[in-house]
């Protein structure tokens, strides 16, 4: 080995060869994964960190889950790819699984959540038209402000995120706004010509925003009793995320259709399925829809095995039990360093600690974390995220809100915070 080779250090080499040959649409936390193992993950330097992100839920069952990790090695020696032009040994198996588990009739499998949500806006479109009777290129969806469903062109179009849609136009406009978790906005946006309600349970990228009680119930009977079909984005909520199977659960209602991706994938390749019963799904037919690599035989044995594995070994009761103690400790560290935290927000294992932006950012904080050997996220500038595995221990929850709790009192101590609001640190 050359005297230059050696001088080497891989975390630079790696992050300048994704800047130098990389779109530079992400702006990643200064971290170099080499290796992970359900809730832990090594960087290349050999470093340990808590997986607090889960990728974003699509790691639920925690990395290179083993059961999961089998289920694809044996598929991989039979057949992967053969795309929709022939029946397979598996896709039945799953999507039968997941209408058993959802209690939807059918199941239209694609790939990535953003996809799933393509498929739902074409299916309400068209449901509209042919169903409702609204002349086809008049149908009108609802959408949330604050809405985070993908990032497609489409979908963008109908965010209400300047920084998604600048330059990427022109869009569609076949989308009206309300306001989230407000009824009297929905009934302003609605028109005759609205279809559908397209919504998150809980907003995850608007900071995991939980509705008001009692908002779903009445959006429910609402689109009952207008005709309008209740779509229900849970790509991040759903397969437990919440501590329920999906999180309209806990509102004590069924939608009409039901979006699914990330943990359906189990972490391990991208699934994603667009759920409803035979009246919304009968709108598709032969060639009006569908994807070379949507319910292939690898990623339906691999979803499989993940919903048997969540079922089987119980990780969204568990989930619902480690969120309530997670949910306790966060909130204790909020009370020792107010006013740096103003809010502890969110469903099971799925939190957003929303940072008082006059202290300080969460990008800051997330950074910090890393240091300290806890993987998390911001969204915003103002909050950050807590979504670990399902898998993950208390012992491990208890690590990582430690070193949690050390961040938030160094910034508390740098800004002064005691002297300002004449508090005292606990020990």
């Amino acid at each position: 080995m050359d005297a230059s080779s050696s001088n080497k250090n891989p975390v630079i080499d790696h992050v300048a060869q994704e800047a130098r040959f990389g779109a530079r649409n992400y702006a990643p936390v200064p971290v170099v994964v080499d290796h992970a193992k359900d809730c832990l993950v090594w960087d290349v330097d050999g470093r340990e960190y808590i997986d607090m992100m889960s990728a974003y839920s699509a790691v639920s069952h925690g990395h290179l889950h083993p059961r999961i990790v089998a289920a694809a090695e044996a598929q991989l020696k039979k057949v992967a790819v053969m795309s929709r032009a022939y029946y397979s040994t598996t896709l039945g198996p799953f999507v039968q699984k997941l209408s058993e588990v959802t209690g939807f009739e059918r199941v239209l499998p694609m790939n990535t959540g953003a996809e799933a949500v393509e498929t739902a806006i074409k299916c309400a479109r068209r449901w509209g038209h042919r169903i409702k009777g609204i002349p086809d290129g008049q149908q009108k969806i609802l959408v949330a402000r604050g809405n985070f469903h993908g990032r497609t062109s489409t979908i963008i179009g109908f965010s209400s995120e300047q920084e998604y849609r600048t330059g990427f136009g022109p869009f569609d406009g076949g989308f009206q706004h309300f306001d989230y978790g407000d009824m009297a906005s929905v009934k302003a946006a609605a028109t005759a010509n609205t279809c559908a309600v397209l919504i998150e349970p809980i907003q995850g990228e608007a900071g995991v925003l939980v509705p008001p009680p009692g908002f779903f119930q009445e959006l429910r009977a609402w689109c009952t009793e207008n005709n309008v079909l209740l779509i229900d984005d849970e790509v991040q909520a759903g397969l437990g995320r919440t501590g329920k199977w999906f999180a309209f659960q806990h509102e004590g209602i069924r939608p009409d259709a039901l979006i699914l991706g990330k943990a359906l994938g189990a972490g391990l390749l991208p699934v994603s399925a667009f759920c409803a019963d035979d009246k919304v799904m009968q709108v598709f037919t032969p060639n009006s829809h569908g994807s070379t690599f949507g319910g292939n035989a690898l990623a339906a044995a691999v979803a499989l095995e993940g919903l048997k594995v969540l079922e089987e070994e119980k990780l969204i009761e568990q989930c619902a039990e480690k969120g309530e103690y997670l949910f306790k400790r966060l909130r204790e560290i909020q009370s020792e360093v107010a006013p740096l935290i103003r809010g502890v927000r969110g469903r099971g294992l799925w939190v957003g600690v929303d940072i008082e932006p006059s202290c300080t950012t969460a990008r800051d904080l997330v950074e910090r974390l890393a240091k300290g050997g806890v993987l998390s996220k911001e969204t915003h500038e103002t909050v950050i995220r807590f979504a670990p595995p399902l898998t993950i221990t208390y012992e491990l929850i208890d690590k990582a809100v430690d070193i949690f709790r050390g961040v938030c009192q160094q910034k508390y101590r740098e800004l002064d915070l005691g002297r300002k609001t004449n508090t005292v640190l606990p020990a």
